[in-house]
């Protein structure tokens, strides 16, 4: 984890952008602290991308007010520009170009002198690993190469803070654990990173995270600090046939809630211990085989189902 500092790089008060009638943000508020790796986390439509539109001074928020780098969101947005990277998940890179083409490209975009651009397009391609590839075209490069490439053009300018959307949707796990350890490299560097990201195993990298739901923030905090926030227990089951025991579980009055994780059940409960023998007797007497019953520590994916689900249900 990174190093953190006490200067807000980014902060946003009560913002809120509609659509029409639709709203997608919904009078959020937060700060991302500098040197930070802040994770911004929701299902898909939840408000992310267009929250990071906004501090990035594409889009201008409805109501409500912000500061990327010092610098106001719906007054600076020039001045913002010159201070951020963005990456987002379709990288933005031309493939019809060289790597270095795009390197030089996006160097000049970015404002760098011809001498600047060789400097740090050296290394980019350092960073992403591609020494000896500069004169490939980006269409022929595997999507893990891409994503390094198009990083690598959103930091060539050193930017402060490095917004970076769905970055690693699409590639492989390997790509994606070796992208990570970029995101790392820059933050130690000094840069602030905002990601959004719905791989719940990536939101345990970050140094704390956001929660948006339906464009509302529902929680914040360290990745330990949300856990702590799962006040019962939590039981996997493994029984047989799997769909046929949810059934069966999701009736059980003593269960307050049950998931679907992979091949085996995830259910919250208030007493574990007193409530497995009564688990393992209606299995058994609806002829469906419990073949393993645990508790177990919730990850954040559990966390966050159950702040979605709360939160669906106080809205009815």
């Amino acid at each position: 984890m990174t190093k953190l500092h006490h200067k807000v790089a980014i902060e946003v008060k009560n913002l809120t952008k509609r659509f029409g009638d639709f709203i997608a943000v919904d009078s959020l508020n937060f700060q991302v602290i500098q040197g930070e790796i802040f994770g911004f986390l929701g299902p898909n439509g939840a408000g992310k991308s267009t929250t990071i539109r906004i501090l990035c001074g594409i889009l201008a928020p409805t109501e409500g007010s912000g500061s990327v780098a010092g610098y106001d969101i719906a007054k600076q947005s020039e001045d913002i520009r010159k201070r951020i990277g963005y990456m987002s998940q379709k990288f933005s890179l031309y493939e019809d170009l060289t790597v270095w083409e795009n390197i030089e490209f996006f160097g000049g975009i970015y404002g760098l002198n011809s001498l600047e651009r060789v400097k740090r397009g050296k290394l980019v391609l350092e960073m992403a690993g591609l020494q000896g590839r500069e004169k490939s075209l980006v269409g022929q490069l595997s999507g893990g190469w891409k994503q390094r490439l198009s990083l690598g053009c959103a930091i060539i300018h050193q930017p402060k803070i490095l917004f970076l959307d769905e970055p690693t949707s699409g590639v492989d796990p390997i790509s994606r654990r070796n992208f990570w350890d970029l995101i790392y490299r820059v933050a130690d560097e000094g840069s602030t990173v905002l990601v959004t990201t719905h791989y719940m195993d990536e939101a345990e990298h970050c140094d704390r995270l956001c929660l948006i739901y339906r464009g509302k923030l529902i929680a914040i905090g360290t990745p330990a600090e949300l856990k702590l926030l799962h006040n019962d227990d939590l039981l996997q089951i493994e029984c047989q046939p799997l769909m046929d025991g949810l059934e069966v579980i999701e009736k059980l009055p003593f269960v307050r809630d049950v998931a679907l994780f992979g091949a085996v059940l995830h259910i919250t409960v208030a007493d574990a211990q007193k409530v497995i023998p009564l688990i393992k007797t209606a299995l058994h007497e609806s002829g469906i085989n419990a073949i393993n019953i645990q508790f177990i520590e919730p990850s954040l994916e559990d966390i966050f189902v159950s702040l979605i689900e709360s939160e669906e249900q106080s809205s009815k």
